[in-house]
C-alpha cells in the first residue's frame, strides 16, 4: 500500500501543478471557464497557489504521512469545490472534470489513511 501511495501521490501533485500552471499563465479555455462559473480573475493566483501547496502537502506525505492526509483532504475539499461551482453556475457540461479529478484525489487519502 505504501507503494500505491506513493505512485498516486505523485501523479496527483503532477496533476495539481499542470492545473496550477495554467492557470498560473491564464490559458485560454481555463479563464474562459473559470470567468463562466464566476471567479474573479484576482483569484486565479490564489486558486493556483492553493493547488501547489495540495502538490507538495501529497508529496511531503510520502515522508510525513500526517501531512499527506491532510494535504489530500484539501485537495479533495478543492475539486469538489469546483464540482459545486460549476453546478451552482449552471454549467453542468463542464463539471464532470473536477469530478473525476475529486474522485482521484481521494485515493491518496484513502491510500494515506489506510498506511498511517
Amino acid at each position: 500500500m505504501n507503494i500505491a501511495y506513493i505512485v498516486t501521490a505523485v501523479l496527483v501533485s503532477a496533476l495539481l501543478v499542470f492545473t496550477a500552471r495554467n492557470k498560473l499563465v491564464r490559458q485560454k479555455d481555463v479563464v474562459e471557464t473559470l470567468v463562466r462559473v464566476g471567479v474573479p480573475e484576482r483569484m486565479f493566483p490564489v486558486l493556483a497557489a492553493l493547488q501547489l501547496l495540495g502538490a507538495a502537502g501529497l508529496l511531503i506525505g510520502i515522508f510525513l504521512r500526517p501531512l499527506g492526509i491532510a494535504a489530500a483532504v484539501g485537495v479533495v475539499l478543492f475539486f469538489l469545490g469546483a464540482v459545486i461551482s460549476h453546478l451552482r453556475a449552471n454549467d453542468a457540461k463542464n463539471a464532470p472534470m473536477p469530478a473525476v479529478f475529486t474522485v482521484i484525489s481521494a485515493v491518496p487519502l484513502v491510500l494515506g489513511l489506510a498506511t498511517v
